[in-house]
């Protein structure tokens, strides 16, 4: 009877959760760490396409989103002042009867992930970092910042835009770049007239609001800066205020209701790409590890999902690890890469000021091509 392979996933996030659920199912032992402690999670809500949706019908948790979530087909596009330009269709044959975009809060989704992984009995590391990795062979053996040890058949990279996995991977790894725009996000109670994504052009900047569940939903404004600009968080209020003054409609309600105590987050754009391979050895990077993008197509959170589901159907089809890295990375780079590339295009338009037919173009493009199989 062949031994029982043994990987390694650095990194609790989407993509590392969801490559341990894939693993676990395919076969293999899995240890996973994650340097936080606490095993938090950051950000506020989650815009969910299509193609997302249809993953995580795979990964098993599809049902638990819908219910604790918010999902409706379509984008709205609206003029600064609020007025309704047109509708693009989201609908696609190729995704059946799944919804085709929707958003949940990011902590009720790593509840759902997390509660998925834990039932397939991992062994789950908190607070501890990887010190080093040894490649020998087909094997690598990795020391833990606690001071243990392991040697694994597959070890993970989806530690993450500032991944240390791909600094130890590679020397002359790309680290992130900033993509010229910074974003502000506002969680609030869902208006009555947002019934799906909705997004506001035209104006100084590209606005957004996304429901994320039947009572709350979040705006998003992307504002063009040639560097990042850090403001003092008790002052954020304030200068999101004057970032809406020249919106109408809704957004003038938004702006008017903006105060001290609102729930703001602003942070610049980065990106990166590690290279046209994301392999060595046994050892792969996945997710923002490999292929942080910005959030125009809504699909970072999509591509680490199918990331972890490719690599557990490719590790259960074939022995070697090796072999079975080399066919994900077959699978999963030129998918991955016009994600990158056309959230960076549609960012240059936006930042251009480009007419939203053009913005929209390059979105319904992309999404007709994510709605195919992965």
């Amino acid at each position: 009877m062949a031994e029982t392979r043994k990987a390694l996933i650095i990194g609790g996030g989407i993509a590392g959760m969801t490559a341990g659920i894939a693993l676990r199912e395919a076969g293999l032992t899995v240890d996973l760490c994650d340097q936080d402690p606490h095993w938090r999670v950051y950000g506020a809500g989650i815009t969910i396409t299509g193609p997302t949706l249809r993953a995580m019908g795979r990964l098993g948790i599809l049902e638990a989103v819908l219910e604790h979530g918010y999902t409706a087909d379509g984008i709205d596009i609206c003029s600064a002042d609020g007025k309704p330009l047109f509708s693009i269709d989201t609908r696609n044959d190729a995704l059946g009867d799944i919804p085709t975009a929707g958003g949940i809060l990011r902590p009720v989704l790593h509840r759902i992930m997390s509660e998925r992984f834990l039932a397939l009995k991992p062994t789950v590391m908190l607070g501890v970092t990887v010190d080093a990795i040894d490649w020998h062979g087909d094997l690598a053996t990795v020391r833990f910042s606690n001071g243990t040890s392991g040697t694994y058949d597959l070890v993970v990279g989806a530690d993450g835009i500032y991944s240390r996995t791909r600094q130890q991977m590679f020397e002359t790894a790309p680290v992130p770049r900033y993509a010229g725009q910074m974003c502000w996000r506002l969680m609030m109670e869902r208006h009555p007239s947002i019934v799906r994504r909705t997004f506001f052009l035209g104006g100084p900047a590209k606005v957004g609001l996304n429901p994320v569940a039947p009572d709350q939903m979040y705006m998003f404004y992307l504002e063009a800066q040639p560097q990042p600009v850090w403001r003092d968080e008790a002052d954020q209020h304030l200068v999101l205020r004057e970032l809406l003054h020249s919106y109408g409609g809704i957004l003038r309600e938004v702006a008017d209701g903006l105060n001290a105590r609102s729930n703001i987050i602003c942070r610049p754009l980065e990106t990166v790409l590690a290279g046209d391979t994301w392999l060595r050895g046994n050892t792969v990077l996945i997710g923002d590890a490999a292929h942080a993008t910005t959030p125009q197509l809504a699909s970072g959170a999509g591509m680490g999902i199918e990331d972890g589901l490719v690599l557990g159907e490719e590790i259960a089809r074939q022995p070697h690890v090796p072999t079975a890295l080399q066919s994900f990375m077959q699978r999963r780079y030129a998918r991955c890469k016009l994600v990158v590339d056309s959230s960076l295009e549609i960012s240059r338009l936006e930042r251009e000021r480009a007419a939203p037919q053009a913005q929209t173009a390059v979105v319904e493009k992309a999404l007709a091509a994510l709605n195919e199989e992965f």
